[in-house]
């Protein structure tokens, strides 16, 4: 292994260290810093100067994305006219990892004039930062991830993810749904995906529909045939009830050799849970999501099947995604 793929393989360890070692802080002064903001009327101000300053404008956008209203503000800018943004109904996210930043420490006493609440990030609970905060968040590492200990890498790295906590705890405080990112992500690939309907995606091919009586040899025979591993019992195509995976299953187990002669509507879960085709897509992952299921079948206001959806058809990188 050469020379510079050691330096950057030790980099990589020394900031996945640097994250690891935040664990043990995820603690009351974590709980009490999710709530100051939870409880926040107005807006989460973070500041910071310098590298600080760059992890803060990303925390802050971060925030706003997942509906905490959040913005920077550098605190030299504060002195010249921006103060103005601060108001008794904000709370503050100061960060410095020296936590004895001068233009910070500077804009503190202005922050306190206006009663407004202090959130500190920094190195040391004994630094000047954490004791003018209402709150403290230790972002201490060992070291630096670079060969001599000085360029800001696995503090800031830590830094970020802190942050990053703190926004996913906000996220689930506010109890933030897909339907709530579409909204808030309009633009681009990701938006036009939360933003299409249920119309634009589900199945229609080749539908899995089995009548109320019919046995379950058939109903098997039809779930094989098709790909979404679902019996839609149907009458005139108005949903009835529908037969999974689980619910064969759970049949042949108690029913044994009665079991293929058994009608549908006597396996069938009645009632299931369906969306419309006017639906968003994040909306279906959201009731896919909530009930814990994988498909939905789509009805209009009749109860008519038009289709299915399922979790495969909804976003990435969501719980119901699978």
């Amino acid at each position: 292994m050469s020379e510079i793929i050691n330096i950057a393989t030790q980099c990589l360890k020394e900031e996945s260290n640097a994250i690891l070692g935040l664990l043990p802080r995820i603690d009351s002064s974590f709980e009490k810093a999710v709530e100051m903001i939870c409880s926040c009327k107005g807006k989460c101000i973070v500041t910071g100067v310098g590298k600080s300053g760059h992890i803060g404008h990303k925390l802050a956008a971060t925030f706003a994305s997942v509906g905490t209203p959040s913005f920077f503000l550098n605190p030299l800018d504060a002195y010249h006219g921006d103060l103005g943004m601060v108001t008794e109904q904000d709370v503050v996210l100061a960060i410095s990892y020296s936590g004895s930043t001068e233009e910070l420490l500077r804009f503190l006493p202005i922050v306190r004039s206006k009663h407004v609440p202090i959130i500190g990030m920094s190195s040391s609970s004994e630094s000047l930062l954490a004791r003018n905060s209402d709150v403290h968040l230790n972002i201490s590492v060992e070291r630096e991830a670079d060969p001599l200990n000085l360029v800001p890498t696995s503090s800031t790295a830590a830094t970020l993810a802190m942050g990053d906590a703190l926004a996913c705890a906000l996220l689930h405080r506010h109890h933030f749904m897909p339907t709530d990112f579409a909204r808030l992500h309009p633009g681009g690939d990701l938006g036009r995906k939360l933003l299409a309907k249920v119309r634009d995606v589900m199945f229609t091919d080749n539908m899995p529909f089995v009548a109320a009586d019919d046995n379950m040899s058939t109903v098997i025979e039809v779930m094989t045939r098709g790909t979404l591993g679902i019996a839609l019992v149907t009458e005139d195509r108005r949903l009835l009830g529908i037969i999974t995976d689980g619910d064969v299953r759970r049949a042949m187990q108690r029913l044994g050799k009665e079991f293929f002669s058994t009608p549908a509507k006597q396996i069938m879960s009645a009632a299931p849970k369906t969306v419309s085709p006017s639906a968003l897509i994040a909306e279906a992952g959201e009731k896919m999501n909530n009930n814990s299921i994988h498909s939905l079948v789509v009805v209009d206001e009749q109860n008519r099947v038009c289709g299915v959806i399922d979790s495969f058809s909804c976003l990435p990188g969501t719980r119901y995604y699978h």
